[in-house]
């Protein structure tokens, strides 16, 4: 849920841009305007990892519409990722098969976020800091904050599906 100050800001998450994992590239939000963006912190030692599977189901299903899933892998939590770039890619795509755009590792909470990470707080609250792997932010057209669910949602909750789907209207 969002507090009734995000209606007030002025920033968008077009600002903000991350490298693509591997270094293969700059991922610039900014390159999504007119698309609603899921952001994603993920891990692949998590007891959700496995959701991994439902936001490749939503990339397939919603992406050819404009969905952007955008994972972020972080060692935040519990140092549930503590692969390399290539490690955390190959692990991805023979796992779950990610087609999905996937970010380099970034830290998500602390004085050394990535400011989009920095962002979200700013705009939402210190509610919208990921409290652990797998929490998500869905971006809308604008770039604005829509809404954000913690790691115990799973992509395909319809909570999650319904609001993708308003965006994607």
């Amino acid at each position: 849920m969002l507090p009734q100050s995000q209606t007030a800001a002025t920033t968008s998450a077009h600002a903000f841009s991350f490298q693509r994992l591997g270094g293969k590239g700059a991922v610039p939000l900014a390159a999504y305007a007119g698309q609603p963006v899921l952001v994603v912190n993920t891990a692949s030692n998590c007891r959700f990892t496995n959701q991994y599977e439902d936001l490749q189901a939503l990339h397939a299903k919603y992406g050819p519409r404009g969905l952007v899933v955008l994972g972020v892998p972080s060692n935040d939590f519990g140092k549930q990722e503590p692969g390399s770039a290539s490690e955390i890619g190959a692990f991805c795509q023979r796992n779950y098969g990610v087609e999905f755009t996937m970010a380099d590792k970034e830290v998500v909470i602390g004085a050394e976020a990535h400011p989009f990470f920095n962002w979200l707080v700013n705009v939402a609250g210190e509610d919208a800091a990921p409290r652990w792997n797998f929490h998500k932010y869905l971006l809308g057209k604008d770039g604005r904050l829509v809404r954000y669910w913690s790691s115990v949602f799973r992509p395909s909750n319809e909570a999650i599906i319904q609001a993708v789907e308003a965006q994607l209207a």
